[in-house]
């Protein structure tokens, strides 16, 4: 007997074949704003939340799982990578690519089809946005595993606010201008990384 998934659940539901159909569509490729919504499932959250927290001043990095639906990308799970960094530079080494295929493989064998939508990683007390670094490395997986979505955490200000500070991003795509929009949102960074703040908001 067929089993109905009830409506607030439907969201967490993967349609292997409608994913694969949105893959070959592309309708990402002709707008690059396309993507207007995020969604995380709170055990996605968590564990990112968790993940960038256990690291402390360190920056940390894993990837995000799930589906599109429309417009949104739909985080559903998330795992930590093996990796650490500093100063804004998260970089995979070959050990985390290693782990990531296994680890994607080992979930297609239980059943799990989510593919890998983005990446996360944290900026221990800096604020939520793109370093040069982050956005040559957003680029880069835009241009090999579309669609894909870089979400930046900062557990010191998710501790002091009581809130989880989150952001997430995509890079447009090389030689795209971007409107000339006025800047919405202000937010402290340290003397440290002033520099490279807002370096990189048009790409």
């Amino acid at each position: 007997m067929p089993m109905e998934t009830p409506a607030d659940d439907s969201i967490f539901h993967y349609d292997e074949a409608g994913q694969t159909q949105f893959q070959r569509d592309k309708p990402w490729a002709n707008d690059p704003h396309y993507f207007k919504r995020v969604k995380i499932s709170a055990l996605a959250l968590l564990k990112m939340v968790v993940h960038a927290r256990s690291g402390g001043t360190i920056e940390v990095m894993g990837l995000m799982q799930g589906k599109t639906d429309a417009d949104s990308i739909i985080v559903m799970d998330a795992f930590a990578l093996p990796v650490e960094g500093t100063e804004t530079r998260v970089n995979a080494q070959a050990d985390a690519y290693e782990y990531m295929v296994d680890y994607s493989q080992t979930n297609k064998q239980a059943g799990r089809l989510e593919n890998v939508v983005g990446w996360y990683h944290s900026h221990p007390g800096y604020g939520c946005w793109l370093s040069g670094i982050d956005v040559s490395t957003q680029m880069l997986n835009q241009q090999f595993q579309e669609p894909f979505l870089a979400v930046v955490i900062d557990p010191t200000r998710t501790v002091s606010a009581g809130k989880v500070e989150i952001g997430a991003f995509r890079t447009y795509p090389e030689g795209y201008k971007p409107p000339d929009d006025p800047i919405s949102e202000y937010q402290t960074i340290p003397l440290n990384k002033i520099e490279d703040f807002g370096v990189h908001c048009k790409q």
